[in-house]
């Protein structure tokens, strides 16, 4: 039995990583929820009945196990090294540490071997490049890739708490023949912010001089870390869409060898973590309203390029809070602790 520790227990991926630490099979025996101090003091309900939530400090962490932080890049930096000094495996959540040459960034159907190297701190992908990569790994250890195009459609929730709300304020605000006020999106620090009531804004995270935004960099950077290929061709388009959970994504592969549709369906009907949802003429095909709150990456719309050789699009869709953050944080654990 473990010691636990969640760091950030009082956001929305803190209480997903709650339920999935329970629901995922992760044994423990005590349970410690941790936030800043301005959320300390509140009491959650958990599998272990209701807990207080306490001050993030490096204390905090002598005799804990495993340490899932999921309260932002600058608390990870600051505690993150202090709970891996005092014994803990830390999985973290945030940027900090995903392209540091000495930190493992994992995800358990591709790369779980190595998290077994592991120096204290292990991180998560960001919850983009999970949704693409679960179905694309087994595409290209296959066939082999010489491009990977992509375009997202992601939800609010993956901007917060306040973002959902946001929608839910602003979609009243239109509906009732008023204009809104925003105050959130793309991002809270942003000097100007948009409406996604009703609305898209191609505009996740902050820009770069080469006009990408830090979020398109990072499906790149770490796509490329994960499959251990730094040379792989990756470009993508990150947009805010006015969905309340689940990211969608649509991929255009362009494969070393042909990769046959029906032979890419087969392989993917037998992948980890992937549901191969594709029956158009029936009208199924993933959407964000069957994947939220599950673990599996949906796939559908196979179909052959024909613009370009051995290139084939795919659409996929994923709960970013569960399989996206929470839930491949905590199966990663539950793969270490087995």
């Amino acid at each position: 039995m473990l010691n636990v520790a969640v760091v950030g227990a009082t956001g929305a991926v803190g209480q997903e990583m709650i339920s999935a630490i329970f629901e995922l099979g992760l044994p423990v025996d005590d349970l410690i929820l941790a936030s800043s101090e301005r959320s300390a003091g509140r009491v959650l309900s958990t599998p272990l009945g209701d807990i207080e939530v306490r001050e993030a400090a490096p204390e905090l962490f002598d005799g804990v196990d495993v340490a899932f932080f999921v309260a932002g890049g600058s608390v990870s930096l600051e505690l993150a090294p202090e709970a891996a000094r005092r014994g803990a495996l830390v999985i973290d959540n945030s940027s900090a540490f995903r392209m540091d040459p000495d930190v493992p960034l994992v995800v358990p159907e591709i790369n779980i071997e190595a998290a077994r190297k592991h120096k204290g701190i292990i991180a998560n992908p960001n919850c983009s490049t999970i949704i693409a990569i679960v179905p694309v790994a087994p595409i290209y250890r296959r066939w082999g890739m010489e491009r990977m195009i992509v375009s997202t459609y992601q939800a609010v929730s993956g901007a917060g708490a306040e973002a959902m709300e946001a929608l839910t304020v602003e979609s009243q605000a239109v509906l009732a023949g008023e204009v809104p006020d925003p105050s959130v999106l793309p991002f809270k620090s942003a000097r100007v912010h948009h409406q996604i009531a009703f609305n898209l804004i191609p505009h996740v995270d902050s820009f770069g001089p080469d006009g990408f935004t830090r979020e398109e960099h990072k499906m790149t950077d770490e796509t490329r870390k994960i499959l251990g290929d730094p040379t792989l061709r990756i470009s993508s388009t990150t947009v805010r869409v006015p969905v309340y959970r689940s990211h969608s994504e649509s991929i255009n592969l362009q494969t070393r060898e042909h990769a046959p549709v029906e032979e890419v369906r087969e392989l993917l009907s037998t992948a980890p973590g992937v549901k191969v949802v594709d029956d158009p003429e029936n009208f199924l095909y993933p959407m964000p309203i069957q994947t939220s709150g599950t673990d599996d990456i949906q796939v559908g719309r196979l179909r052959e390029d024909p613009s370009a050789p051995n290139a084939i699009w795919m659409w996929v869709a994923g709960d970013q809070l569960r399989k996206g953050a929470a839930s491949n944080a905590v199966q990663i654990a539950v793969a270490l602790y087995k």
